[in-house]
């Protein structure tokens, strides 16, 4: 393990995209790419809280900003323009995104102030959201007790969401116009709380975990296949397509809920890991 680059604030989001690893600095208001050598360049700067991205099949970045309750799209020229309006997903704003090859972009919220903790009860408001190819929105998923990291299978059939309170990776069949059918729980994490996530090519998922400080590989079903240990909170990670293949972590210290506002000692940074086996699905390559 090796770490890329550091420095940064709370990082997020992580993206493989033309040969670099794409990352979002949450409380820097940036999305940076860094090269093989750590190099790094400044895609954009925009204020939101969360701030997460992905790309179109058109290869348009598609930015999740809560500060416009909106999908925006980067146009060429640096521009940001209004894609679809995400208040019809969530009024408080949503989380984390991925579009799978038909350009229908996944995006979720956990639908309730963060601040003030989560409701009682069995039922929970988080939703999921997609935003179609024409940018029109619709929920199509409930009970999602907090929606974080998602990723599509490489056959484009199964969307994968962490349900971080629930400690689920929990599964859903994607039907023809963006629906979910079929929802059941891809793996049981015991009291592991995944954040980002990504998938291999063998099927398997790798998620990061903050209070954990760890990243695990795990097989549909549960099995825990591989552990990385971390130095602080790994909050998403991705894999390249790389031979060798290498799995990067975004990680940072974190302060608790309570301290997300004022904390400033995140010593955010991008760490390297060798592995086996290369990314596949979506968020692509």
């Amino acid at each position: 393990m090796d770490v890329l680059c550091a420095g940064f604030g709370l990082v997020e989001s992580p993206r493989w995209h033309e040969g670099r690893l794409w990352f979002s600095d949450w409380t820097g208001g940036q999305i940076v790419a860094v090269d093989d050598t750590g190099a790094t360049e400044v895609i954009l700067e925009h204020r939101s809280l969360p701030m997460c991205f992905d790309f179109l099949p058109d290869g348009r970045l598609a930015l999740v900003s809560n500060q416009e309750r909106a999908l925006l799209t980067l146009e060429p020229g640096g521009t940001l323009t209004g894609y679809a309006d995400l208040s019809a997903v969530s009024v408080l704003g949503c989380n984390d995104i991925v579009v799978d090859g038909h350009g229908y972009a996944y995006v979720n919220s956990p639908n309730f102030d963060f601040a003030a903790g989560p409701p009682e009860g069995e039922v929970q408001p988080g939703v999921i959201g997609v935003v179609a190819p024409d940018g029109s929105a619709r929920v199509v998923a409930e009970d999602i007790a907090f929606p974080n990291g998602m990723a599509i299978t490489a056959d484009g059939s199964t969307l994968v969401v962490a349900d971080s309170y629930r400690h689920h990776l929990v599964g859903f069949t994607i039907g023809p116009n963006g629906g979910l059918a079929d929802r059941r729980v891809w793996a049981d994490l015991g009291d592991h709380n995944p954040d980002g996530i990504c998938l291999d090519a063998e099927g398997a998922a790798w998620y990061a975990d903050v209070p954990h400080e760890v990243c695990v590989r795990v097989a549909e079903g549960g099995d825990v296949l591989a552990t990385v240990t971390l130095d602080r909170g790994g909050f998403a990670c991705m894999l390249d397509d790389g031979d060798p293949a290498h799995l990067y972590a975004v990680a940072a210290v974190w302060p608790g809920a309570e301290g997300l506002m004022t904390h400033t000692e995140w010593n955010g940074q991008v760490v390297r890991i060798p592995v086996d086996v290369p990314g596949a699905g979506w968020p692509a390559r």
